[in-house]
């Protein structure tokens, strides 16, 4: 029982009796007009149901239509934040003007349908409380007291039990009513495929940049972390005041930069419309190298071929992966022996990192952090169009990018 009742407690069932109801205004009134509401024959309110419908249709042609009826659906039909009974569901009804035809004829199809079940559902509105006025003046002995359609056979005090009958059928037709016209608001008024393909594109952009954000941010923290963790460990071993300044020294030119790296990132998110500053670039390599140099690490590199010729977005990114694999290496093996190759040469950007392992340290992939660096690695590169591998290589580990540079 209390489950046939709850729909009787909720707003939501009112609003939706309420925006039926208004839809019922237009019939009523050209019914005005003709053929007029002074006691209307069956046949007259036949009449006053069809004759707006073409007026309706017009009305629908207008794309901007389309959206002032979603709008007032997803207000009216369906549980908003205020809600006591709160309905985390996606309504499923769009609130974008007509694109197309078909979304013109689902429009008019809906405005029809709301504004018959509105006449029909105002109709009954009117008819059951006056049939409730009629019973109570019949028990009371004075029947005909309201122009119900029932007329009541004399008068009888039992007529009294039957008063709140008319009030509850009235309550569960409305809730039906709305009920129905929720389901099919969500048929005539949702998105097209054309909307749903655009909204679509639009989430899967958002995620890539959610993705790219959050690679950023692991690659520059992650990178400046491992230095400053390397690098203070070193020199807490050597217990050398000259390399514990130069220790410290380049812990806060890390430290520096990673926060420039995340002003940037914090710039984006915030969309302060302030532009971001540039990113860094293949162009700016030695400062990852001299990183890696001062943590330690013996880093032998080798650049040939015409970097300034490396397009922007996969220099920058270029600049990342490299980045990557040399946190890495610091992360993993410690302070080895590294040999660096970038190299641009027939079209293509070729970038190769060698380590040691170190003293029995484990494969990246199988370290601290689960690999994630280097499955950022194998993200951008195909991003780019272009592949990325690593692994052991024979006493080694190896990290390879290959990458067309159009």
């Amino acid at each position: 029982m209390p489950g046939l009742l709850s729909p009787l407690t909720r707003a939501v069932t009112y609003t939706r009796w309420l925006h039926l109801v208004v839809g019922a205004i237009v019939p009523i009134v050209c019914a005005m007009v003709y053929p007029g509401l002074v006691k209307p024959t069956p046949g007259d309110w036949a009449l006053i149901a069809v004759l707006p419908v073409p007026l309706v249709l017009a009305a629908a042609m207008v794309p901007s239509m389309r959206r002032a009826e979603g709008l007032q659906a997803r207000l009216m039909l369906f549980p908003g934040p205020h809600a006591r009974v709160r309905s985390e569901e996606d309504p499923g009804v769009s609130a974008a003007p007509s694109a197309s035809w078909s979304d013109r004829a689902r429009t008019g199809a809906w405005m029809v349908l709301r504004m018959e079940a509105g006449l029909a559902l105002g109709l009954v509105s009117d008819q059951l409380p006056a049939l409730s006025l009629s019973l109570a003046g019949a028990a009371a002995g004075s029947p005909g007291v309201t122009d119900s359609l029932l007329t009541l056979p004399g008068s009888h005090w039992w007529y009294a039990l039957l008063v709140p009958v008319p009030v509850l059928v009235l309550l569960a037709v409305a809730a039906a009513a709305g009920a129905l016209m929720a389901q099919a608001a969500r048929r005539l008024l949702g998105p097209s495929v054309r909307e749903r393909l655009s909204e679509l594109e639009q989430r899967t952009e958002r995620l890539l940049e959610r993705n790219r954000i959050a690679q950023e941010l692991h690659d520059s923290l992650g990178h400046a972390l491992t230095l400053a963790v390397v690098q203070a460990g070193a020199a807490r071993a050597a217990a050398d005041p000259e390399f514990t300044g130069r220790a410290l020294e380049a812990i806060e030119e890390t430290g520096r930069a990673a926060l420039e790296d995340l002003e940037q990132v914090l710039l984006m998110l915030r969309d302060t419309g302030r532009p971001a500053g540039p990113r860094p670039a293949l162009g700016e390599a030695d400062r990852l190298l001299e990183s890696a140099r001062s943590s330690g690490a013996r880093v032998d590199a080798e650049v040939t071929g015409p970097l300034e010729d490396v397009p922007g977005p996969i220099s920058r990114e270029g600049y990342r992966m490299l980045q990557e694999a040399l946190t890495n290496v610091l992360r993993h093996a410690g302070p080895v022996d590294v040999r660096v190759r970038i190299a641009v040469e027939q079209a293509r950007l070729r970038l190769e990192v060698r380590n040691q392992l170190g003293g029995g340290a484990a494969a990246p992939a199988a370290g601290a952090g689960g690999g994630r660096g280097l499955r950022g690695i194998r993200e951008r590169a195909a991003l780019l169009g272009g592949e990325a591998r690593a692994g052991q290589d024979g006493g080694g580990w190896l990290v390879r990018v290959d990458l067309p540079l159009r």
